[in-house]
């Protein structure tokens, strides 16, 4: 069999409940700023339970979201958001510092979402603005992390720009794009994943992320078409609601599956490993419980899992 790589889980969510924190639209940020070594906590912990590779926490560290005045997509009408601008870079550094907690048995990812909003392939930028700005995160990125991997990737055009960015680095490229929960099938932006998987085929890998279990397989089947090694890190939410994706609201508007226990992930990614993913993990709600199921559940079956 070949060789699995296990990634880590979700890092927002898990913030939330070890600092027991109300939720505010930049709170997986601000954490690092008023809790330091929280967040190198979490990574030693997926660390301890098998992950090899940790998810550097710059996900949200753009420009846009950290801008402030009211206008800003992610504070919702009326609300005046805090000014964070400024801080750009040396939010980036302290990531990394936090992902340094666990570089003698992980690789380091280095996490870039999506411009303007998770989901909303109808507010991204279009290729020729979204390249350069994506560039600039990534080239502060690569000296310190293995690989960057391109988060929640809505639409083509937006994994063209993501592909061209990576590429400025010499750093090896992550695509990781995000499905239709009714229909693995099909981007949020309604186009065919296997449009995106010929995007795909010019990256190191091709994952899907941040979207239900249920739509990885079909998702999976697409994704075998770049002929790059692939996989899935699903969400354990009950849904992604109207609020949330269009904008305003924080994850407190969200809420976890009871019924997605570890033992029930690690039944996902069985199958997901059976479709000829190589590249596990999980995302929002996905914790360290659940990865460590499904190292365990993997080793069992008779999985190669990578060192």
């Amino acid at each position: 069999m070949t060789e699995i790589t296990i990634l880590d889980g979700g890092m927002g969510q898990e913030l939330l409940k070890r600092s027991g924190d109300v939720p505010t639209p930049l709170w997986s940020t601000g954490v690092m700023l008023d809790r330091p070594g929280l967040v190198a906590e979490v990574h030693k912990s997926y660390a301890d339970a098998g992950a090899k590779v940790a998810t550097s926490n710059t996900y949200a560290i753009h420009r846009d979201r950290l801008s402030g005045g009211d206008n800003n997509h992610y504070a919702g009408e009326g609300v005046d958001m805090p000014d964070m601008e400024h801080q750009f870079e040396a939010l980036l550094d302290a990531a990394l510092n936090e992902a340094d907690a666990v570089r003698d048995t992980c690789k380091v990812a280095g996490s870039i979402g999506p411009l303007k909003a998770s989901y909303r392939a109808d507010l991204h930028p279009d290729e020729a603005t979204a390249v350069p700005i994506y560039a600039e995160i990534a080239k502060l990125l690569a000296p310190r992390v293995d690989m960057l991997l391109f988060e929640t990737i809505p639409s083509v055009e937006a994994a063209r720009a993501c592909l061209a960015a990576g590429r400025q680095t010499g750093k090896p490229v992550w695509l990781s794009f995000t499905v239709a929960d009714e229909d693995g099938s099909r981007l949020r932006s309604g186009e065919l994943l296997t449009e995106a998987a010929t995007v795909a085929a010019e990256a190191d890998a091709a994952l899907v992320n941040c979207s239900m279990p249920e739509a990885m397989l079909a998702a999976l089947d697409a994704l075998a078409m770049s002929g790059r090694p692939y996989g899935a890190y699903a969400n354990g939410f009950t849904k992604l609601t109207k609020a949330f994706v269009d904008g305003g609201a924080t994850a407190s508007v969200l809420k976890a599956r009871q019924d997605l226990t570890p033992q029930v992930y690690a039944e996902y990614a069985l199958s997901w490993a059976d479709h000829g993913a190589t590249l596990l993990g999980g995302c929002c709600e996905v914790g360290p419980d659940h990865i460590s199921e499904m190292v365990s559940r993997l080793t069992s079956a008779g999985h190669t899992l990578a060192p």
